[in-house]
């Protein structure tokens, strides 16, 4: 399976990006994608999941209110609509799926295909 994002640009603080994840998978509905961030001399972390079947999507606390994940099945996207955002979210965004759901969906090792990511700028 081959993810790639795309979306990222640079925003002044309190605006808002759209960033995309295009899945090359047959059935989207089935499959489990999450977002993970990297800023510059810090660890990866998760950012969003949206849960293949049930559509169910889950948040780091920093982001609630703020992201939302989605996807469109027709178009095999995933989506992750950011609003308010602040310097603190600059970092490179990457997209990460796997077939089957796990209950660790927090972290980046349960993951198997990634995408190339994608650099997000917040300026103050």
């Amino acid at each position: 399976v081959q993810l790639q994002a795309s979306g990222g640009g640079w925003v002044q603080a309190g605006g808002s990006l759209r960033l995309s994840c295009a899945v090359s998978v047959r059935t989207l509905y089935t499959y489990s994608v999450a977002w993970f961030r990297q800023a510059p001399g810090k660890e990866r972390e998760f950012v969003a999941a949206i849960r293949g079947n049930s559509g169910m999507t889950y948040y780091t606390d920093p982001v609630k209110g703020r992201f939302a994940i989605s996807r469109d099945n027709a178009k095999n996207t995933v989506y992750l609509q950011m609003n308010s955002l602040k310097p603190e979210d600059t970092a490179v965004y990457y997209c990460a799926g796997r077939q089957n759901w796990h209950v660790s969906y927090s972290y980046a090792t349960n993951y198997i295909s990634w995408g190339q990511g994608t650099l997000v700028t917040v300026s103050s």
